[in-house]
């Protein structure tokens, strides 16, 4: 028999499982290329060629016991350093050195360090909808309860600091932020960010503790508008960084990211303490070594983003086309819909049917709504067009 703790993650797992081998069971009967899969976001491109250049120097040129040796907890000091260096050029400002950088197995495992450092149990996290899913699962880790700040979609998905401010409560300890946010697409406005920033403040001096806001920033390299991700330190000097490369370098599988703690944020020698700490406890002992010093290589590298605007480009031509509401992504790999009808998971099940795989607005606190991934190739979301004409004509005649 598994833990009580355990069963509701693996309760809330299922609807994740059912698409999955819902795509699989579709592809039996109609074979893969007539099924339309749009829910998984698992990068679509191969690594860039600097990847794999650097695997062969690491390999060829480095030497074997260095390589594959336990480097530091934190990770190998000309690693954190390069990372360090990087952030601060991005920043514009010097924010980050490389005691403050903790390398990790991507940014969930990053996350996980951080709320085991931060949380008690009783303690909250709040989130802003339409949000991951397992920012609610990784803060019930350590005890912690969510709170759901609701989507305001006058503000068109922006972050509500208003709506924020009345939410907060002083067992509040973090805040969480995705940038650009999945699911919508989103590149939150430095407005509404600012404001955020400003709330936090603010609650920090009535609640007399520390609010860290947990920037999680997977897509921050996939962008293709002219908006731009400022860094949480130009608007909230308590704020965490947690980064992976899954997705600007097309590695999801390696499992390699980073905690970047400022030099701004409360407490921050104790935090990069602590969170060293966290890393080793959790069983993650280090980040790969191999990841690191590939990464380390490739920091100014970054997957063909004219490959994603194109799938942005064409899938939001074909949604809209057959008559739905999109709103037209500026970063990550999500097109963000409206369903026609108020039961976004009837929607999904309706969509099936055209044999159109997507994930209900409700998996992420966002009823009423649908998210299409378009990390997939170009030549099935072209097939695609017909079928989402078909399901068109089911609502919009």
């Amino acid at each position: 028999m598994i833990s009580n703790a355990m069963k509701p993650f693996v309760n809330g797992s299922s609807q994740i499982r059912a698409m999955i081998e819902e795509g699989k069971r579709l592809a039996r009967i109609y074979g893969a290329e007539n099924v339309y899969d749009f829910s998984i976001g698992n990068p679509g491109l191969d690594p860039p060629q600097e990847v794999f250049d650097a695997i062969d120097y690491i390999n060829h040129e480095l030497d074997p016991h260095y390589v594959h040796s336990y480097p530091s907890n934190a990770g190998f000091e000309s690693t954190r350093k390069a990372v360090a260096d990087d952030l601060n050029e991005r920043a514009g400002g010097d924010y980050f050195d490389a005691e403050h950088i903790i390398m990790s197995c991507g940014a969930a495992y990053s996350i996980n360090m951080i709320n085991k450092c931060i949380f008690d149990p009783g303690d909250k996290l709040a989130v802003f909808a339409p949000y991951f899913v397992e920012y609610g699962n990784w803060a019930l880790n350590w005890g912690a309860e969510t709170l759901v700040v609701p989507a305001n979609e006058a503000l068109n998905f922006d972050p509500d600091a208003e709506a924020l401010r009345e939410l907060l409560v002083p067992e509040v300890r973090a805040v969480m932020l995705n940038n650009p946010n999945n699911p919508t697409g989103k590149v939150y406005s430095i407005k509404a960010l600012k404001a955020v920033g400003d709330v936090l403040r603010e609650a920090e001096e009535k609640f007399g503790h520390t609010i860290y806001l947990i920037a999680d920033e997977p897509y921050r390299e996939l962008v293709y508008t002219d908006a731009k991700v400022p860094f949480p330190c130009d608007y909230y000097e308590d704020s965490l960084i947690a980064y992976s490369w899954s997705k600007s370098l097309s590695m999801p599988g390696d499992r390699i990211g980073y905690v970047a703690v400022p030099k701004c944020a409360e407490g921050h020698e104790e935090l990069a303490e602590a969170l060293i700490i966290a890393g080793r406890v959790l069983g993650g002992t280090n980040a790969p070594t191999i990841q690191e010093l590939i990464v380390e290589r490739c920091l100014k590298c970054r997957s063909d983003l004219d490959y994603y605007k194109r799938n942005a480009r064409d899938l939001y031509e074909i949604i809209t086309g057959a008559g739905f509401e999109a709103i037209y992504p500026q970063g990550a790999f999500y097109m963000w819909f409206k369903s026609p009808v108020p039961d976004d998971k009837e929607f999904v099940n309706a969509a099936k049917e055209e044999r159109i795989l997507l994930t209900p607005g409700s998996a992420f606190d966002g009823p009423g709504w649908a998210r299409a991934s378009f990390s997939i190739s170009n030549e099935t979301i072209q097939r695609s067009r017909e079928a989402f004409e078909r399901l068109g004509k089911r609502y919009f005649g």
